[in-house]
């Protein structure tokens, strides 16, 4: 009777065991479901540019799920598009500790050390990026490297990673806008009017474009289409400061052509 009462007693912990196992189970994938519907909602507050309704949704899911690399990487972007590098650089890191291989949040990264102007960090994240021949965009890692390159007045190097981001993508409208900074600066007037011309067809509404080639035609004695060009940044970003300087500029050129 007593080793009856024995096995009875060892199946009954065992179903116990059991269900206690399955409601575990099931416990956690709600919890992930809950937490995955969050970093869902805050995505779409992300890209509605709702930062700080992105931010309250995405804490939440991470207080669930600190283990998601996409919403780490979720909550790196909210922070950089907040303005707060440091914590972004955190999540983006927090991303990479969790896969080390996911080159979104190590772009991102250098994204948020280029705004801090840490140009030599930004530069290691970039170059990490473009040597993962699996990485769908390579265009913008080589562009961001080209950016990296023209801030620390290393215009050759800058200039190759623009061209190698066109070759990635044609008419990529960065690409050509930075080469044709790079190649103001660099004293190559022609050049610089051919691509930013480009890049001028290819993103018609961005007065910053137009800014740039207006110097190029300037630089070129095209006075007249310089002075077109700046004031069709005016007409693109009435009231600006880039508008009241295109202004300026416009202004000394009426007299030149």
């Amino acid at each position: 009777m007593k080793k009856i009462w024995i096995v009875g007693l060892g199946c009954f912990l065992a179903v116990s065991l059991m269900l206690a196992c399955s409601s575990d189970k099931q416990n956690l994938e709600e919890q992930k479901a809950k937490a995955e519907a969050l970093r869902n909602l805050g995505e779409a507050y992300l890209r509605q540019g709702k930062y700080s309704l992105a931010l309250k949704e995405l804490l939440k899911a991470e207080a669930m799920t600190p283990g998601d690399y996409f919403l780490q990487n979720d909550l790196g972007l909210t922070y950089y598009y907040k303005g707060k590098q440091d914590k972004a650089i955190e999540h983006f890191k927090k991303a990479l500790a969790l896969k080390n291989d996911y080159a979104p949040a190590r772009n991102n990264l250098g994204n948020a050390y280029a705004e801090k102007r840490e140009w030599d960090n930004a530069i290691e994240q970039y170059k990490i990026v473009t040597a993962d021949l699996l990485y769908a965009t390579p265009q913008f890692p080589l562009s961001n490297l080209g950016v990296a390159y023209y801030e620390k007045k290393d215009y050759q190097l800058a200039e190759t990673y623009y061209l190698k981001a066109l070759e990635a993508k044609q008419d990529f409208d960065r690409a050509l806008f930075g080469l044709g900074r790079t190649y103001i600066a660099m004293g190559r007037a022609p050049e610089a009017v051919v691509k930013l011309e480009r890049a001028a067809k290819v993103a018609p509404d961005a007065p910053a474009v137009f800014f740039e080639l207006a110097r190029a035609y300037a630089l070129n004695r095209e006075y007249k289409k310089a002075y077109n060009a700046y004031q069709q940044v005016i007409r693109l970003n009435p009231g600006s400061p880039r508008a009241d300087q295109a202004a300026k500029e416009a202004q000394k050129l009426k007299y030149l052509f």
